[in-house]
């Protein structure tokens, strides 16, 4: 009898880079303290969608909380890169910080009141995703100053562990704090959460924008857009993101799903959020072979492909779900269709899982190859993207399904993702030759 066969062991580069840590101990108490927040405000994300829908009990008035942020977003987003190119950017965050806090305590505060109506949710929903856009693109621009250029790739990945962090445990946390609890209490442990934030923004040192000076205005507005027109690496990056995320971004229709379609109710619509953010999280952990790999740009392309794929799959899911396959006799909140919610769980976790390789590549190159007197402005427009992205894909999401069927949003996305991004990265051969060895925007 032959000996067993021995298990190849895992080598010890296939997992996540954590030298971030040892060089830069500023960059840990950021990344401590941006995971706690986020996981707070994932919290307060999913809590308002299923508030919405408890007091309307209509899928599209849950789409419109991301839509009715949208333009706030963008402005505060875009004015925010401004000022963190003219301003000491630790400050910057610092104030932007301030202000979500302040829009979450008030939330809470209305809750334990009971005087919240779908009004407020929409108002303090749209400062609190203005304000963070302003955070996300100072932090941003933060990073490559704490570190050296050849750890970004690592502080992507990272940033991956914050998200699959935050996303996973936050929507099924906030499923059980609102099935059981209440929202006064869910609102109230996203402000707690946040005082995190507050530390790691605190304790920086104090991070002036290097090089030419604008004051914010149009002018700096120009400025910026000037050299992304002579980026055309960074800028075919912000189109793809916004295919991905306007045609692979279902996550408004969760609450109608796990209500009709999977059953389950908050519980299914927190473990099919949390399903995303465990592929990222699972990503990033075995990141080590990523942050080898100088051809970025067809690694962005590649990553998004697969992304779109696995939307196919969630949508050809929901198709079997509304035929009735492996359904039991009833569908509601309390009877749910355990086999496809865990198919559907896979899907979406393969989505995050390739967009948070996107993200990483995405991230790097915009580190590495924008100047430091550009960078606030070019993460500004790349914070819009990223979180102006998804509110597109609600809109595109909650229309759809409420003129045809839940089903067809993410399957008929799914393969214009696929599509898309072939014919664009196949048109622009520079992006797909992009090396990080040598970093051109």
């Amino acid at each position: 009898m032959s000996a067993p066969r021995r298990l190849p062991r895992l080598r010890r580069d296939h997992f996540i880079d954590l030298r971030p840590f040892s060089v830069s101990p500023a960059f840990t108490r950021l990344w401590i303290g941006s995971t706690l927040a986020g996981l707070g405000g994932q919290l307060t994300i999913v809590a308002v969608m299923l508030h919405v829908y408890e007091l309307t009990q209509d899928t599209f008035a849950v789409s419109m909380v991301a839509v009715a942020g949208l333009v706030p977003m963008i402005v505060a987003g875009l004015y925010g890169g401004m000022l963190a190119d003219a301003f000491d950017r630790r400050t910057v965050a610092l104030l932007a910080a301030s202000v979500t806090f302040a829009s979450t305590l008030l939330l809470a505060a209305l809750a334990w009141a009971g005087i919240e109506s779908v009004a407020w949710l929409f108002v303090l929903s749209a400062i609190n995703s203005a304000a963070n856009s302003i955070v996300g693109a100072t932090k941003s621009a933060i990073t490559p100053r704490l570190l050296p250029r050849d750890l970004l790739p690592a502080a992507a990945a990272l940033q991956g562990i914050t998200v699959g962090i935050m996303v996973m445990a936050g929507p099924a946390l906030a499923g059980v704090l609102v099935a059981f609890t209440g929202y006064a209490w869910t609102y109230t442990a996203d402000v707690l959460l946040m005082t995190t934030l507050f530390l790691g923004l605190w304790t920086l040192p104090g991070i002036r924008p290097e090089g030419e000076i604008v004051r914010p205005g149009l002018e700096s507005l120009r400025d910026g857009m000037r050299f992304l027109r002579r980026a055309p690496n960074i800028r075919l990056q912000y189109i793809l993101d916004i295919i991905a995320m306007t045609f692979g971004h279902p996550i408004a229709l969760f609450p109608a799903i796990g209500a009709v379609l999977l059953g389950g109710g908050p519980i299914t619509t927190g473990v099919l959020t949390a399903s995303i953010a465990a592929g990222a999280f699972l990503s990033s952990l075995f990141s080590g072979p990523i942050g080898r790999v100088r051809r970025h740009g067809l690694g962005i392309a590649r990553a998004i492909q697969v992304f779109g794929i696995a939307t196919t799959v969630f949508g050809l899911v929901l198709v079997a779900a509304q035929l009735g396959w492996f359904a039991p006799a009833t569908v509601d909140t309390a009877h749910a269709n355990v086999i496809l919610i865990a198919v559907a769980m896979l899907a979406l976790a393969v989505t995050g899982a390739a967009d948070n390789v996107s993200a990483i590549y995405r991230s790097t190159m915009m580190q590495s190859a924008v100047p430091d007197t550009m960078r606030g402005r070019l993460q500004g427009v790349f914070m819009v993207v990223v979180a102006g992205g998804p509110r597109v894909g609600a809109l595109y999401a909650g229309t759809l399904a409420t003129l045809t069927a839940l089903w067809v949003p993410s399957l008929v996305g799914g393969l214009i993702i696929v599509g898309l991004v072939g014919v664009l990265v196949r048109l622009h051969p520079r992006f797909r030759a992009y090396d990080a060895a040598n970093p051109q925007p």
